[in-house]
């Protein structure tokens, strides 16, 4: 087998980008792939050359500009096409690479990802798939907000996708389908959860029906499902409550003498945790859905998340997960017919 090929925004993220190029170096050495890093290309060759980063097994490719958080996200497709972002898709769209690596703007990922490269036969939607720390191991989100509004087969489809994801890059064996809720009782909901209720239960997915977003965190299934109005408030809410943990058991152990030396002796359980917690380690988010591995890494990713974004794309494409969620599809509308 050929060399995983995988198209990276050099531009895209608070820290493009030294740490994408960082990122990419680290990854052609652990993984053995090949890069190519899209953007201005004599200022990409200038940063290689000041950080010293070993250039066996990355390319460049030049663009011009780049998209930013605040443009239109649907320039992506025309005036900015050929802006960092839009080059990368440009390359995947066109096989000249496997895989679609970014930190920059989600919405235009989301928009590149649909209309450039392309949908899986008989998705309705992507979704943003981001993988979340729980008690127990992780979980997957579907819909972290590409789909404001949602059906309720889209959210059927949703937890295939998600289904296959945690099964083939996750290793987790039959993951459990929840459907985010008010309650757990069957008749909770408005009237997309009580339709997505119904289809969920025919969805060839492990549905264990409905959940609420505390026990979501405590370990009660692998596959979080919800519309992307409602994931993206849940998301952030998770975000932000990780965030206030670690700034207050930061205070709590530096308060004084006393607690200083308390935190000698749990420091190992802190850096676990913290670990645990640290999306660098997961390396971003898939955008399931889309023909060709697409990968939204964090915004603010240095050269580990973008490094590890690149071993998600590895194992995407390793595991076939495009080709497996293409045949729950199928299976799916062979039961309904």
């Amino acid at each position: 087998m050929s060399k995983i090929r995988v198209a990276m925004d050099a531009f895209g993220g608070d820290n493009a980008p030294d740490e994408v190029i960082k990122g990419a170096a680290q990854a052609v050495k652990a993984y053995g792939v090949e890069i190519i890093l899209c953007g201005d290309e004599t200022v990409i060759g200038e940063r290689i050359k000041a950080l010293g980063v070993p250039v066996q097994g990355i390319s460049v490719k030049d663009a011009d500009g780049v998209i930013h958080v605040e443009d239109n996200p649907t320039d992506i497709r025309k005036s900015k096409l050929n802006s960092s972002m839009g080059m990368a898709f440009q390359m995947v769209k066109n096989g000249e690479a496997d895989a679609f690596i970014s930190g920059g703007s989600t919405a235009a990922l989301v928009v590149g990802g649909t209309t450039l490269i392309g949908r899986i036969k008989g998705i309705k939607r992507p979704s943003l798939a981001p993988i979340i720390p729980s008690v127990n191991q992780s979980y997957i989100l579907l819909d972290g907000g590409a789909n404001v509004e949602c059906r309720a087969e889209m959210l059927q489809q949703f937890a295939v996708m998600g289904s296959v994801y945690m099964d083939k890059i996750m290793n987790v064996q039959s993951p459990r389908v929840g459907l985010l809720n008010v309650g757990a009782e069957e008749e909770k909901g408005r009237e997309l959860e009580l339709e997505a209720h119904r289809l969920l239960k025919d969805a060839l997915v492990n549905f264990t029906g409905n959940i609420e977003g505390r026990e979501a965190a405590l370990g009660g299934c692998d596959v979080l499902v919800t519309d992307g109005f409602t994931g993206n408030i849940y998301l952030k809410t998770v975000e932000g409550m990780g965030k206030f943990m670690k700034l207050s058991l930061k205070q709590l152990f530096f308060k004084n003498i006393g607690t200083k030396i308390g935190a000698a002796f749990t420091m190992k359980g802190i850096k676990d945790l913290s670990r645990k917690m640290d999306y660098r380690e997961t390396g971003g988010s898939p955008l399931l859905g889309t023909s060709k591995p697409v990968i939204k890494a964090h915004g603010s990713s240095d050269a580990t998340a973008f490094k590890n974004a690149v071993r998600q794309a590895k194992e995407f494409i390793e595991n076939n997960v495009i080709e497996e969620i293409t045949q729950v599809l199928d299976a799916l509308k062979s039961e309904a017919r």
